[in-house]
């Protein structure tokens, strides 16, 4: 996925599923207002892929030197840091260009913007968790910074965000302060906690890589010998040692930067037109609920009157393909292969529920409706009460299969229209097919291909 071709080919892709979107978001929805903010969302997204951008957010408790790690990736000291509680208010961004050396080819590399978010602990609770949530929810690659041992809260804060689906690289700095602390013991604490916290139903802790820096090592005293012979004792402070987490992160950004753009994009894309989707559905519901019930009528009155038994199972199977199209008509959503896929088994289960009512009639009262009828001119009293019997039983049957299916349509117009060959969600399992099983995403990549999977089927 690194290289020129394959990503512009996968921009180009995202791009085209935008306009799809654009071009279905701009069927009116009476005048709900969100309809306009919805498409401008859009559009910003698709301005987005034009000029792509890696962000990484970076969280992280007071005091663990977020802003410091951020500096040390920059080589200078952009962000202000120091002793005091706090000093990151609010979120704020830089962009970090890799030396040439390290990339050797910058062009291979999309731009990469970094985070710094203010400390987990420093703003109270709603506002911080809300703002976590927004950053996470913007950000391609979170970065965690711990410092020493990792506190009960900072785990909680970790399982959080978790939740964003996100790559997520755990950043153990001050490792100057902590020379004895390695990758397993770091992996240790967090299993400990998991366990101490498993009886509340949070889920394990999976970060995908473990980093350790340390970003603005503490002086350390010198001895200097002098020409004259003197010897003095200086404070000295050593250059941040960052090496490994930039080697990190450009890999990352070269492997699958633009997939994790893409598919960010591609996730807020699908959240929007989903959402669109309900809002159609609600707008249009009382129509839709005298649409269904209408197209239940009559399936009811055709088949009941229909001395042929085996048409009433064409003509319901018309009935129902004819209500789907216009219940799609009315919604302004597509109908998709993932969508079809699914109501042919609503179809086939309506029809089963026809047939059935078919056969109990046929053994109950003879051969059904067609010998009813033929011997309600024998035996007219006789005769007519069972072809009623008939009739009925079958209408109620047909009826009920028809309604199911316009249900079932319904459920599946909303939950299916990100689904087609342009859909946000087929161009995502596109992308994570090429996603390498042993890069540093791979956890994404199972946890969406699920989560994705779990819709299809």
């Amino acid at each position: 996925m690194a290289s020129d071709a394959s990503t512009a080919n996968l921009l180009q892709r995202v791009r085209r599923s935008l306009r799809e979107t654009l071009q279905r978001q701009r069927t009116p929805l009476g005048d709900a207002p969100t309809a306009k903010v919805q498409v401008e969302t859009l559009t910003a997204l698709e301005a987005r892929l034009a000029n792509p951008v890696l962000r990484i957010a970076v969280f992280g408790l007071v005091s663990r030197g977020k802003s410091a790690v951020i500096n040390a990736l920059l080589g200078e000291a952009v962000l202000p840091t120091g002793p005091l509680h706090g000093v990151t208010r609010w979120p704020r961004s830089v962009y970090w260009r890799p030396a040439v050396e390290a990339v050797h080819d910058p062009l291979e590399l999309p731009q990469i913007e970094l985070i710094d978010t203010p400390g987990l602990d420093e703003v109270d609770g709603e506002a911080r968790s809300a703002m976590a949530q927004e950053v996470a929810h913007q950000a391609d690659l979170i970065l965690f910074v711990v410092a020493g041992d990792i506190t009960r809260t900072e785990y909680q804060a970790l399982v959080d965000l978790q939740a964003a689906r996100k790559p997520l690289v755990l950043v153990f700095n001050k490792i100057d302060l902590y020379p004895d602390t390695d990758r397993q013991s770091i992996y240790d604490a967090l299993m400990a906690l998991w366990r101490e916290t498993a009886p509340t139903g949070d889920r394990a802790l999976s970060v995908d890589d473990i980093v350790m820096v340390a970003a603005a090592p503490t002086p350390v005293q010198v001895r200097v010998e002098w020409p004259d012979g003197r010897i003095t004792e200086e404070w000295e402070t050593p250059p941040p040692a960052v090496a490994p987490l930039k080697k990190a992160l450009i890999t990352l950004a070269r492997q699958d930067g633009t997939a994790l753009i893409a598919l960010n994009v591609l996730r807020e894309a699908d959240g929007l037109e989903t959402d669109w989707a309900k809002r159609a559905i609600a707008t249009h519901q009382e129509a839709a609920e005298a649409l269904i019930w209408r197209f239940a009528q009559y399936k009811a009155l055709a088949v009941a009157f229909n001395p042929i038994a085996v048409l009433d199972l064409l003509g319901g199977l018309g009935a129902d393909l004819a209500m789907i199209r216009a219940l799609a008509k009315l919604y302004g959503l597509p109908i998709t292969r993932h969508e079809a896929r699914k109501l042919w088994r609503a179809i086939a289960q309506s029809s089963g529920t026809l047939l059935l009512g078919e056969l109990g009639t046929g053994l109950l009262l003879g051969t059904g409706k067609t010998a009813a009828a033929a011997w309600s001119v024998v035996d007219s009293a006789g005769g007519l009460t069972v072809l009623l019997s008939a009739m009925a039983a079958q209408a109620g049957a047909a009826g009920y299969g028809t309604y199911a299916v316009g249900k079932a349509t319904q459920v599946y117009l909303e939950r299916g229209c990100t689904w087609g060959p342009q859909g946000a969600k087929s161009v995502m399992q596109e992308i994570l097919s090429q996603i390498d099983q042993d890069s540093t995403v791979a956890r994404l990549r199972r946890e969406i291909e699920a989560e994705l999977g779990a819709e299809h089927t």
